[in-house]
């Protein structure tokens, strides 16, 4: 396997509760290189992208909003530098491993892995991340970061948001259980491939993986997989910062990263809502670790 990049993107500009800007250093304390190893895959540490902190944006208090998205132009200032880094790792023959943050990161490794390739995108989440500021209840932008790659909305034509060789045929979410209405109507108008936990209860997790797999990868050059912790039930992943009940398991977590490393297909990933403020003992970040190392081959035996 090509050697797998670790790209830090310590930014908490689309969330709404404070802290998960420290998610990378968290996962990185929780032994993600040592998992990776144990995978049999070589690791290279590229550190962190300087992200100034919120604060240092909002000496008021009061998040900047572009329209109706708070921290819009900050968000697009970091994802184009991730672009950038996800790109030249790629360019290198790496992998790209970014580590948010919050989930808006998914902007710059959308488009970067993107960049020169068509690509198709499996997003493991509670939530469904098509909305835009038109249809945003929160202006957070880790609520959009699919919509923006995608173009949908205000982000058509935008030129850092959107991923040129993301194909919407080859777009599929695995695990919803908390979607806004306007994303209903998005998933329906674009004909998405869709599962939500229901799914998973009738077919079982490692067939709905494999279809979303199918779906995502057909026809494309790799696949990226987008994997928000907060995909998990709180109970097995608690420092998230939008926790919704109702999520997978541990082991139906391990099963479905087993599934995404047995298609051979993953081009780009990220890990995303880790938030150390709000967990456990590290639990979540150390969960973070197993379940990419499973995402890269990891077995029992």
């Amino acid at each position: 396997m090509s050697t797998v990049r670790i790209i830090g993107a310590p930014t908490d500009y689309g969330a709404n509760r404070r802290g998960v800007d420290m998610g990378p250093s968290a996962i990185r304390y929780a032994g993600l290189a040592d998992q990776l190893s144990g995978a049999g895959v070589e690791t290279v540490d590229a550190g962190d992208l300087a992200v100034p902190r919120a604060e240092e944006r909002d000496p008021d208090a009061e998040p900047p909003r572009d329209g109706d998205a708070k921290f819009l132009r900050e968000t697009a200032d970091v994802s184009r530098r991730l672009a950038n880094s996800v790109g030249e790792t790629l360019a290198a023959g790496d992998v790209p491993l970014a580590l948010g943050g919050d989930h808006s990161i998914a902007i710059g490794s959308l488009v970067g892995s993107a960049c020169d390739a068509e690509i198709g995108a499996v997003w493991f989440d509670a939530h469904a991340d098509l909305n835009t500021p038109a249809t945003t209840p929160s202006g957070n932008v880790h609520g959009m970061p699919l919509a923006a790659a995608l173009g949908l909305g205000e982000f058509a034509g935008s030129d850092w948001a959107t991923a040129p060789g993301l194909n919407p045929e080859n777009v599929a979410l695995v695990g919803l259980r908390s979607v806004d209405d306007a994303e209903v109507e998005v998933i329906r108008d674009h004909g998405f491939a869709a599962y939500t936990m229901s799914d998973i209860d009738e077919r079982g997790i490692t067939d709905v993986t494999a279809a979303a797999m199918a779906e995502a990868s057909a026809g494309v050059d790799g696949v990226h997989v987008s994997l928000d912790l907060d995909w998990l039930d709180p109970k097995e992943a608690p420092g998230v910062g939008t926790p919704v009940r109702g999520g997978v398991t541990y082991r139906e977590a391990h099963s479905a990263m087993e599934v995404v490393a047995e298609t051979d297909a993953v081009r780009s990933m990220e890990l995303v809502e880790v938030n150390p403020t709000l967990d456990q003992h590290n639990e979540t970040a150390e969960l973070a670790t197993e379940l990419a190392a499973s995402a890269f081959g990891k077995r029992v035996l």
